[in-house]
């Protein structure tokens, strides 16, 4: 049974006091949530701690946008995994569109990632997807599949989450037809060959098409950006229905 993971990619936005008031706000409006789902922020690394703190007690996971494969040394800007071990990190990002876009983060980097994230204990939550410039020229499905081969190579499909997310859809106010989401989300399931991966959709996701999204029947949950900055936006989200 494949259980719904809605995560909030806060990147790079709020400080510490910021997280506090947005816990604040949005704790109260997740107090009734339906328990057949799983909450998860990821907060920039200065507010882990303090994220760690307001998470406790509380239905809301914590992820880390990264880390490295290497549990400590001459990594400058990086992040190991005992040191998100020490605030009770239980997911971490790797190879999201950004990373792979402005560092140049290959598939076999975010390989060693993920192995290096399940080897910690921790769930990764693989990103993958197309630009938009792949996809008119039809290579969307290529360019997915030798992520998916590439990136996920050694890991144990039961402690994973994978992430399609349409990079033409990231941040621009654009949404990928929930259909067609649907149907890269079941190519990546078979493509891994494990029925009960858990996928999510991210791309300009909101509470506008929330419902339309969680109700396909390959969408296991959403990553979300830029709606998870606002309590009561991300607390929609949370609450999505289906029925």
């Amino acid at each position: 049974m494949r259980r719904p993971v809605i995560a909030g990619n806060w990147k790079m936005h709020m400080t510490c006091a910021q997280a506090r008031e947005f816990m604040g706000a949005f704790l109260p409006l997740v107090a009734d949530t339906p328990n057949d789902r799983d909450l998860v922020l990821a907060p920039p690394f200065t507010a882990i701690s303090t994220m760690a703190r307001l998470c406790e007690d509380s239905s809301v996971a914590l992820a880390s946008q990264n880390v490295h494969w290497e549990r400590e040394g001459a990594f400058t800007g990086e992040i190991s995994p005992s040191m998100l071990q020490e605030h009770d990190v239980n997911y971490t990002i790797v190879g999201h569109s950004e990373p792979r876009k402005y560092f140049s983060e290959s598939d076999e980097q975010i390989n060693n990632r993920a192995l290096s994230s399940q080897a910690n204990g921790f769930i990764p939550i693989v990103c993958v997807g197309e630009s938009d410039e792949q996809r008119e020229r039809g290579e969307a499905e290529r360019v997915i599949r030798r992520q998916i081969e590439q990136g996920l190579e050694g890991l144990d499909a039961d402690q994973l989450v994978v992430a399609y997310e349409p990079i033409w859809a990231i941040g621009t106010g654009k949404t990928c037809e929930a259909t067609e989401a649907n149907r890269i989300c079941g190519l990546i399931r078979s493509w891994v060959g494990s029925p009960d991966l858990v996928i999510q959709y991210g791309g300009s996701v909101k509470p506008g098409n929330i419902d339309e999204l969680m109700a396909m029947s390959d969408i296991d949950g959403v990553l979300v950006g830029g709606a998870s900055l606002k309590p009561d936006s991300f607390a929609r989200i949370a609450n999505y229905q289906t029925v």
